[in-house]
Protein backbone atom coordinates (compact mmCIF):
# COMPACT_ATOMS: atom_id res chain seq x y z
CA UNK A 1 0.00 0.00 0.00
CA UNK A 2 1.25 3.69 -1.14
CA UNK A 3 1.16 5.64 1.90
CA UNK A 4 1.66 8.75 0.32
CA UNK A 5 -1.94 8.65 -0.98
CA UNK A 6 -4.28 8.76 1.86
CA UNK A 7 -7.91 7.82 1.10
CA UNK A 8 -10.49 9.98 1.52
CA UNK A 9 -12.13 7.78 3.15
CA UNK A 10 -9.18 7.40 5.62
CA UNK A 11 -12.15 6.72 9.02
CA UNK A 12 -13.73 3.45 7.21
CA UNK A 13 -10.32 1.88 6.19
CA UNK A 14 -9.22 -1.23 7.13
CA UNK A 15 -5.89 -1.22 8.27
CA UNK A 16 -3.78 -4.72 8.96
CA UNK A 17 -0.90 -5.22 11.33
CA UNK A 18 1.33 -7.78 11.75
CA UNK A 19 2.10 -8.90 15.30
CA UNK A 20 5.26 -11.07 15.66
CA UNK A 21 4.66 -13.34 18.78
CA UNK A 22 7.44 -15.71 20.59
CA UNK A 23 5.65 -17.07 23.24
CA UNK A 24 7.13 -14.54 25.77
CA UNK A 25 5.55 -12.23 27.66
CA UNK A 26 7.49 -9.08 26.75
CA UNK A 27 6.13 -10.03 22.88
CA UNK A 28 2.81 -9.94 24.07
CA UNK A 29 3.79 -6.37 25.32
CA UNK A 30 3.03 -5.14 21.88
CA UNK A 31 -0.71 -6.64 22.14
CA UNK A 32 -1.44 -4.31 25.37
CA UNK A 33 0.26 -1.71 22.91
CA UNK A 34 -2.74 -2.72 20.25
CA UNK A 35 -5.34 -2.07 22.75
CA UNK A 36 -4.28 1.26 24.24
CA UNK A 37 -3.65 3.38 21.20
CA UNK A 38 -5.91 1.61 18.37
CA UNK A 39 -8.71 0.13 20.31
CA UNK A 40 -11.26 -3.00 19.53
CA UNK A 41 -13.54 -0.36 18.07
CA UNK A 42 -11.21 0.79 15.50
CA UNK A 43 -11.16 -1.07 12.02
CA UNK A 44 -8.15 -2.86 12.29
CA UNK A 45 -6.85 -6.57 11.38
CA UNK A 46 -4.17 -8.35 13.67
CA UNK A 47 -2.21 -10.92 11.87
CA UNK A 48 -0.35 -13.03 14.63
CA UNK A 49 2.38 -14.37 12.90
CA UNK A 50 4.78 -17.05 14.64
CA UNK A 51 7.70 -18.80 13.02
CA UNK A 52 8.67 -22.02 13.81
CA UNK A 53 11.98 -22.73 15.35
CA UNK A 54 14.06 -24.59 12.28
CA UNK A 55 15.14 -27.62 14.06
CA UNK A 56 18.88 -28.99 13.38
CA UNK A 57 20.12 -30.27 10.01
CA UNK A 58 21.31 -33.46 11.77
CA UNK A 59 17.60 -34.00 12.89
CA UNK A 60 16.52 -33.90 9.60
CA UNK A 61 19.21 -36.06 8.37
CA UNK A 62 18.82 -38.44 10.97
CA UNK A 63 15.04 -38.65 10.47
CA UNK A 64 16.22 -40.52 6.90
CA UNK A 65 18.00 -43.32 8.81
CA UNK A 66 15.22 -45.83 9.79
CA UNK A 67 11.39 -45.80 10.49
CA UNK A 68 11.66 -45.55 13.78
CA UNK A 69 13.39 -42.10 13.43
CA UNK A 70 11.78 -40.93 10.31
CA UNK A 71 8.49 -41.46 12.78
CA UNK A 72 10.12 -39.91 15.98
CA UNK A 73 10.70 -36.63 13.78
CA UNK A 74 6.82 -36.27 12.05
CA UNK A 75 6.06 -36.87 16.17
CA UNK A 76 8.34 -33.84 16.64
CA UNK A 77 6.77 -31.68 13.95
CA UNK A 78 3.94 -32.42 14.95
CA UNK A 79 4.44 -31.11 18.53
CA UNK A 80 6.42 -28.15 17.38
CA UNK A 81 3.09 -27.05 15.21
CA UNK A 82 1.05 -27.72 18.46
CA UNK A 83 2.85 -25.09 20.14
CA UNK A 84 3.08 -22.93 17.50
CA UNK A 85 -0.94 -23.02 17.82
CA UNK A 86 -0.71 -22.51 21.35
CA UNK A 87 1.42 -19.58 21.32
CA UNK A 88 -0.80 -17.99 19.01
CA UNK A 89 -4.24 -18.74 20.23
CA UNK A 90 -3.09 -17.24 23.49
CA UNK A 91 -2.11 -14.38 22.06
CA UNK A 92 -5.61 -13.97 20.39
CA UNK A 93 -7.51 -14.65 23.74
CA UNK A 94 -5.67 -11.72 25.42
CA UNK A 95 -6.83 -9.73 22.38
CA UNK A 96 -10.55 -10.87 22.33
CA UNK A 97 -10.55 -10.36 26.07
CA UNK A 98 -9.25 -6.71 25.54
CA UNK A 99 -12.80 -6.75 23.13
CA UNK A 100 -11.43 -7.41 19.67
CA UNK A 101 -13.65 -9.15 17.08
CA UNK A 102 -12.86 -12.62 16.31
CA UNK A 103 -12.87 -12.16 12.75
CA UNK A 104 -10.15 -9.15 13.47
CA UNK A 105 -7.54 -11.46 14.38
CA UNK A 106 -5.92 -13.99 12.10
CA UNK A 107 -3.06 -16.46 13.41
CA UNK A 108 -0.68 -18.06 11.16
CA UNK A 109 2.47 -19.55 11.53
CA UNK A 110 4.94 -20.99 8.85
CA UNK A 111 8.28 -22.18 9.05
CA UNK A 112 11.45 -20.40 9.35
CA UNK A 113 13.01 -19.54 5.48
CA UNK A 114 15.77 -17.62 5.23
CA UNK A 115 16.06 -16.09 8.83
CA UNK A 116 14.05 -14.82 11.74
CA UNK A 117 13.81 -11.05 10.27
CA UNK A 118 13.96 -11.75 6.87
CA UNK A 119 10.87 -13.84 7.53
CA UNK A 120 8.92 -11.42 9.62
CA UNK A 121 9.38 -8.66 6.92
CA UNK A 122 8.85 -10.90 3.46
CA UNK A 123 5.68 -12.09 5.63
CA UNK A 124 4.47 -8.86 6.26
CA UNK A 125 4.81 -7.55 2.89
CA UNK A 126 3.70 -10.45 1.26
CA UNK A 127 0.49 -9.76 3.19
CA UNK A 128 0.57 -5.85 2.28
CA UNK A 129 0.52 -5.28 6.27
CA UNK A 130 0.45 -1.58 7.08
CA UNK A 131 2.82 -2.05 10.18
CA UNK A 132 4.64 -4.58 11.79
CA UNK A 133 4.34 -4.11 15.11
CA UNK A 134 7.01 -6.02 17.33
CA UNK A 135 8.07 -6.08 20.67
CA UNK A 136 12.43 -5.33 21.33
CA UNK A 137 12.78 -8.13 23.63
CA UNK A 138 11.42 -11.76 23.82
CA UNK A 139 12.98 -15.32 25.53
CA UNK A 140 16.54 -15.35 26.40
CA UNK A 141 18.26 -17.28 23.67
CA UNK A 142 18.52 -19.76 22.07
CA UNK A 143 14.78 -19.51 22.76
CA UNK A 144 14.32 -15.88 21.92
CA UNK A 145 13.14 -14.53 18.29
CA UNK A 146 12.45 -11.08 19.41
CA UNK A 147 15.13 -9.75 21.29
CA UNK A 148 16.71 -6.20 20.19
CA UNK A 149 19.04 -7.94 17.69
CA UNK A 150 15.95 -9.26 16.07
CA UNK A 151 13.83 -6.15 16.22
CA UNK A 152 16.99 -4.11 14.88
CA UNK A 153 17.03 -6.31 11.83
CA UNK A 154 13.51 -5.95 11.45
CA UNK A 155 13.72 -2.31 11.28
CA UNK A 156 16.50 -2.72 8.65
CA UNK A 157 15.55 -5.15 6.68
CA UNK A 158 11.69 -3.99 5.78
CA UNK A 159 11.66 -1.96 2.72
CA UNK A 160 8.22 -0.99 2.81
CA UNK A 161 5.88 -1.75 6.01
CA UNK A 162 6.78 0.85 8.61
CA UNK A 163 7.99 -0.92 11.85
CA UNK A 164 6.72 -0.22 15.50
CA UNK A 165 9.00 -1.10 18.17
CA UNK A 166 7.39 -1.24 21.09
CA UNK A 167 9.95 -1.27 24.42
CA UNK A 168 8.91 -1.84 27.77
CA UNK A 169 5.17 -0.60 28.78
CA UNK A 170 4.00 1.66 26.99
CA UNK A 171 0.96 3.46 28.83
CA UNK A 172 0.58 6.96 26.87
CA UNK A 173 -1.42 6.83 23.86
CA UNK A 174 -0.33 10.70 22.25
CA UNK A 175 2.31 10.73 19.52
CA UNK A 176 5.27 12.79 18.30
CA UNK A 177 5.77 12.79 14.65
CA UNK A 178 9.33 14.34 14.19
CA UNK A 179 10.01 15.40 10.90
CA UNK A 180 12.96 17.27 9.23
CA UNK A 181 12.70 19.06 5.96
CA UNK A 182 12.81 16.41 3.47
CA UNK A 183 10.39 14.29 1.26
CA UNK A 184 10.91 10.91 4.24
CA UNK A 185 9.57 13.31 6.03
CA UNK A 186 6.08 14.02 4.39
CA UNK A 187 5.92 10.22 3.98
CA UNK A 188 6.53 9.39 7.76
CA UNK A 189 3.54 12.34 7.75
CA UNK A 190 1.38 11.07 5.28
CA UNK A 191 1.47 7.42 7.32
CA UNK A 192 0.46 9.30 10.37
CA UNK A 193 -2.67 10.69 8.81
CA UNK A 194 -3.04 6.87 7.19
CA UNK A 195 -3.01 4.91 10.23
CA UNK A 196 -3.93 7.30 13.66
CA UNK A 197 -7.46 8.64 12.37
CA UNK A 198 -10.29 7.10 14.46
CA UNK A 199 -8.11 7.09 17.60
CA UNK A 200 -8.13 9.52 20.72
CA UNK A 201 -4.27 10.09 20.41
CA UNK A 202 -2.62 13.75 20.42
CA UNK A 203 -0.19 14.61 18.06
CA UNK A 204 2.77 16.78 18.42
CA UNK A 205 4.36 17.60 15.26
CA UNK A 206 7.97 17.84 16.30
CA UNK A 207 11.65 19.84 14.67
CA UNK A 208 14.50 20.07 16.21
CA UNK A 209 16.68 22.40 14.86
CA UNK A 210 20.26 21.07 14.57
CA UNK A 211 22.67 22.69 16.51
CA UNK A 212 25.97 24.81 15.06
CA UNK A 213 27.93 22.75 17.15
CA UNK A 214 27.54 19.68 15.33
CA UNK A 215 29.91 21.46 12.34
CA UNK A 216 31.98 23.96 14.50
CA UNK A 217 33.92 23.93 17.24
CA UNK A 218 32.40 25.34 20.49
CA UNK A 219 34.84 28.15 20.89
CA UNK A 220 34.31 29.80 17.45
CA UNK A 221 30.65 29.52 18.03
CA UNK A 222 30.93 31.58 21.35
CA UNK A 223 33.47 33.95 19.81
CA UNK A 224 31.01 34.67 16.65
CA UNK A 225 27.72 34.26 18.60
CA UNK A 226 25.80 36.10 15.47
CA UNK A 227 26.52 33.31 13.39
CA UNK A 228 24.47 30.80 15.81
CA UNK A 229 21.35 33.36 16.04
CA UNK A 230 21.44 33.39 12.30
CA UNK A 231 21.39 30.00 12.03
CA UNK A 232 18.87 29.20 14.30
CA UNK A 233 16.92 31.72 12.51
CA UNK A 234 17.29 29.93 8.86
CA UNK A 235 17.08 26.79 10.24
CA UNK A 236 13.22 27.57 11.01
CA UNK A 237 12.43 29.44 7.62
CA UNK A 238 13.55 26.20 6.16
CA UNK A 239 11.78 23.29 8.08
CA UNK A 240 8.72 25.82 9.14
CA UNK A 241 6.75 24.93 5.45
CA UNK A 242 7.23 21.51 6.27
CA UNK A 243 5.94 21.85 9.61
CA UNK A 244 2.68 23.35 8.43
CA UNK A 245 1.99 20.59 5.60
CA UNK A 246 2.38 17.63 8.32
CA UNK A 247 -0.42 19.03 9.98
CA UNK A 248 -2.66 19.60 7.26
CA UNK A 249 -1.95 15.81 6.01
CA UNK A 250 -3.42 14.93 9.61
CA UNK A 251 -6.08 17.03 9.24
CA UNK A 252 -7.18 16.45 6.07
CA UNK A 253 -6.48 12.95 6.70
CA UNK A 254 -9.49 12.98 9.37
CA UNK A 255 -7.40 14.20 12.91
CA UNK A 256 -9.15 16.88 14.00
CA UNK A 257 -7.99 20.61 14.74
CA UNK A 258 -7.50 19.93 18.19
CA UNK A 259 -5.65 16.47 18.25
CA UNK A 260 -2.48 18.03 16.58
CA UNK A 261 0.16 20.66 17.19
CA UNK A 262 3.36 22.12 16.37
CA UNK A 263 6.46 22.29 18.46
CA UNK A 264 9.81 24.03 17.06
CA UNK A 265 12.61 23.83 19.16
CA UNK A 266 16.00 25.08 19.13
CA UNK A 267 17.50 21.99 19.57
CA UNK A 268 21.03 21.02 20.92
CA UNK A 269 24.08 18.80 20.33
CA UNK A 270 22.05 15.95 20.05
CA UNK A 271 18.86 15.41 17.87
CA UNK A 272 17.39 12.03 19.92
CA UNK A 273 18.20 13.77 23.72
CA UNK A 274 15.89 16.42 21.97
CA UNK A 275 12.95 14.23 20.92
CA UNK A 276 13.36 12.29 23.96
CA UNK A 277 12.90 15.71 26.30
CA UNK A 278 9.89 16.59 24.15
CA UNK A 279 8.40 12.85 24.36
CA UNK A 280 7.75 13.73 27.82
CA UNK A 281 6.85 17.13 27.41
CA UNK A 282 4.21 16.74 25.11
CA UNK A 283 3.03 12.87 27.16
CA UNK A 284 3.91 10.91 24.43
CA UNK A 285 4.54 7.04 23.85
CA UNK A 286 4.73 6.87 20.33
CA UNK A 287 7.57 8.91 18.38
CA UNK A 288 6.87 8.04 14.18
CA UNK A 289 9.66 8.99 12.24
CA UNK A 290 11.33 8.42 8.76
CA UNK A 291 13.86 6.18 7.99
CA UNK A 292 16.03 8.69 6.16
CA UNK A 293 16.14 12.47 6.75
CA UNK A 294 17.74 15.00 5.24
CA UNK A 295 21.34 16.02 6.62
CA UNK A 296 24.76 17.63 5.67
CA UNK A 297 26.17 15.39 8.22
CA UNK A 298 27.72 12.17 6.57
CA UNK A 299 25.94 9.03 8.08
CA UNK A 300 23.07 10.56 9.46
CA UNK A 301 19.40 9.46 9.28
CA UNK A 302 16.37 9.47 10.82
CA UNK A 303 16.75 6.11 11.03
CA UNK A 304 20.36 6.32 12.77
CA UNK A 305 18.16 8.65 15.30
CA UNK A 306 15.72 5.60 15.65
CA UNK A 307 18.45 3.41 17.06
CA UNK A 308 19.63 5.84 19.15
CA UNK A 309 16.01 6.69 20.78
CA UNK A 310 15.52 3.24 21.25
CA UNK A 311 18.67 2.54 22.52
CA UNK A 312 18.08 5.71 25.51
CA UNK A 313 14.18 5.05 25.81
CA UNK A 314 11.95 3.00 28.04
CA UNK A 315 8.39 2.62 28.01
CA UNK A 316 8.25 4.09 24.66
CA UNK A 317 7.51 2.95 21.35
CA UNK A 318 9.66 3.72 18.08
CA UNK A 319 7.45 3.86 14.62
CA UNK A 320 10.17 4.20 11.48
CA UNK A 321 8.49 5.00 8.22
CA UNK A 322 10.81 3.39 4.85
Amino acid sequence: MNHNEIKTMNKITSKMVVVPVDGSENALRALNYLSLVFGSKYNLKVVLFYLLPSLPQILIEGSTTSDEMARKFTELEKKNSAMAQRILSEGKKRLLDKGFKKQAVETVFQKRAVGVARDICNGSENMRADAIIISTRGLSRPKAFFIGETANKVLEFSRSCPVWMVKGAVRKKNVLLAIDNSQNAMRAADYAGFILPGTETHVTIFHSKRDLKRFMPNGLIEEFPEFQKFWKHKAGEVVAPYLKRAKEILIKAGLKENQVSIKLDDGSESAEIDILKEVENSDAGTIILGKRGCSDEKKFSMGTVAKKVLYQASDLTVCVVP
